[in-house]
């Protein structure tokens, strides 16, 4: 298989609806007037009431302008959103600055933007209103409104509290949003993923459908060549004509060579079983098959026990999964691959193991993770990104175990062990199931 990037199944830009952001602004809105009311009616304390709610009045108009102007649900190029997120950050140093600045306590809402960024935007954008909001914080630090309170008993916040609430908002604002952000990159990589070993399993359900349709073709096909065949052998021995004797020959020619080609189709399965069945064998002879001539030696073993040969499902998810697996053994060994089998009436195993230099022991942990960094699965001899995680995960949809390890020194190559339970590799899902 090629290596795939994950990136290769996303857009390049990640985009964010503006009824999203608009719902965000709206509870901002209504959670920023109740504030102004309960601290001035509730707690009757002296609250700059007049430039508070216009802020408040000119977001909820800006609001009301996007609603009407703007389709809700479309989605808006990464530059907007941030855009609607700075001025929500805007806004809210705007009200804090006439509210007490960062002894309000509401001043660690201007986390929640930078957030929003981190889990929805690009990179850049989130470090650029990181730096907005620290700046904002940092001018409400020296200039400000006081923080309203009862004027007999103002409070006096020492500058070194001060200085702690302002170191605290610019680490809340970078912790969280790298962590935010490495959190969401790692999902979205795994949902890529995903729909990445959904697209290769249909690509081998089509495949498979081929080949049962040649099957079947061959089979419908077989009965009127060989009526064409022998009517053709009858007039040839009675015409007299040369000429036309000359023409039945080459008809029967062709005929014949039609019923060769559709025999070898016929004889796919080599022991003449239904075409969806097929033993371990076999399976194991079709996948190492395309790998036989790239100058590496493939020795395929399979162990003869007292119990019967297991006989499964030809399924496209074992296919590719083990057939993967063997194509990154070729790739990777020096000289020579094993292909080891065996069973009994409890258990399925195949071991892939090559001579190559094996996988790094700080990769070990990490293999089949569709986020493992292209660059270092490159230095490792690639292979080792996505086309692992969908064989794996293919594989396991089907009952598989699927272990990566090291040959035991002085011995050197990778080893892969696949085992299935022989009750469920003989009773494999049909292909809908394995992708459900």
């Amino acid at each position: 298989m090629t290596e795939t990037a994950a990136s290769d199944f996303r857009p390049s830009q990640r985009h964010i609806r503006l009824d999203t952001i608009l719902r965000l602004r709206w509870l901002a809105v209504l959670g920023q007037l109740a504030a102004i009311f309960i601290v001035a009616q509730g707690l009757e304390f002296d609250v700059e009431i007049i430039p508070c709610v216009s802020i408040i009045g000119l977001s909820a108009v800006l609001n009301l302008v996007l609603q009407t102007a703007v389709n809700p649900m479309r989605r808006l190029e990464p530059i907007h959103a941030a855009a609607l997120l700075a001025l929500n950050i805007v806004e809210l140093a705007g009200l804090l600055f006439f509210t007490g600045g960062l002894q309000n306590p509401f001043s660690f809402l201007f986390l929640a933007p930078v957030l929003i960024s981190a889990t929805a935007l690009p990179a850049r954008l989130t470090f650029g209103l990181g730096i907005l909001a620290v700046a904002c914080a940092s001018i409400l630090f020296f200039v400000h409104f006081p923080l309203p309170w009862d004027a007999e008993d103002p409070v006096v916040l020492p500058p070194i509290y001060l200085v702690g609430v302002w170191l605290s908002i610019v680490l809340a604002i970078g912790v969280t949003s790298l962590y935010s952000f490495q959190v969401t990159e790692e999902a979205r990589k795994l949902a890529d993923a995903l729909a990445a070993t959904e697209l290769v399993l249909t690509r081998e359900q089509h495949l498979t459908q081929l080949d049962g349709l040649a099957a079947a073709a061959a089979h419908e096909l077989g009965t009127p060549l060989a009526t064409i065949f022998l009517i053709s052998r009858e007039l040839e021995k009675t015409v007299k004509d040369p000429a036309f004797a000359a023409d039945l020959k080459t008809l029967r020619e062709q005929t014949q060579r039609c019923r060769d080609i559709l025999a070898k189709i016929t004889q796919l399965s080599s022991t003449g079983a239904p075409f969806d069945r097929m033993k371990l064998s076999e399976l194991i002879e079709e996948v190492v098959a395309p790998h036989r001539d790239f100058g590496i030696d493939i020795k395929v073993r399979i162990a003869v026990t007292a119990t019967a040969e297991p006989v499964g499902s030809r399924n496209p998810a074992v296919l590719y999964g083990v057939g993967n697996i063997v194509e990154n053994a070729v790739d990777f060994a020096n000289s020579a691959v094993e292909v080891n089998a065996w069973w009994n009436n409890e258990t399925i195993e195949i071991v892939i193991s090559d001579d190559g230099p094996g996988i790094p022991p700080d990769l070990m942990n990490r293999i089949g993770e569709p986020y493992l960094s292209r660059r270092r699965a490159q230095d490792a001899g690639g292979g080792l990104g996505l086309g692992v995680f969908i064989a794996r995960t293919l594989l396991e949809r089907t009952g598989a175990k699927v272990s990566f390890t090291n040959r035991t020194f002085p011995e050197h190559g990778a080893v892969v062990q696949i085992a299935w339970p022989r009750e469920r590799f003989e009773a494999i899902e049909t292909l809908e199931e394995t992708i459900g």
